[in-house]
């Protein structure tokens, strides 16, 4: 039995995509200071925080619950992403950053990991609320006077 390979036009742009938007997201933090493993750090954090929101934006509308949290750290992860190919296509002078843009990817690790960790961590439905109360007895107790 031979299987055909056939190439999907849209992974294909999507690999692509992928991986344009990875170095441009890494010549940002190189230009803002930041080098070595660090630099490569950056990309994979703006891509993983997209693809979480994105999932948790899947879960939360499957259970018919409100996603607005989801959609907001979506928003912050594709505004950096975006940000990053757009600052690259020559409207920054990468060799003379704005202290601006030094302080926002300074700050990107911790933005990143509250998003990450309300993302995680937040549960799809609200939780019962757990009350001290005695619970009320449901077989009430007689006695027969009968006999």
């Amino acid at each position: 039995m031979s299987r055909k390979i056939r190439v999907d036009a849209v992974l294909v742009q999507a690999v692509i995509a992928g991986a344009l938007s990875f170095a441009h997201l890494h010549d940002i933090a190189v230009a803002a200071g930041q080098d070595g493993w660090k630099a490569w750090a950056y990309p994979v954090s703006v891509d993983l925080l997209l693809v979480a929101a994105w999932r948790r934006l899947r879960i939360l509308r499957a259970a018919g619950e409100p996603a607005r949290a989801a959609w907001t750290w979506f928003a912050v992860a594709l505004t950096a992403s975006l940000g990053a190919n757009v600052a690259t296509a020559g409207l920054l002078d990468l060799n003379n950053v704005p202290a601006w843009l030094r302080i926002l990817v300074a700050g990107w690790p911790a933005l990143a990991f509250l998003g990450g960790t309300l993302l995680v961590h937040t549960p799809a439905t609200a939780p019962v609320p757990v009350s001290n109360a005695e619970p009320a007895a449901d077989i009430v107790l007689t006695r027969d006077t009968s006999t």
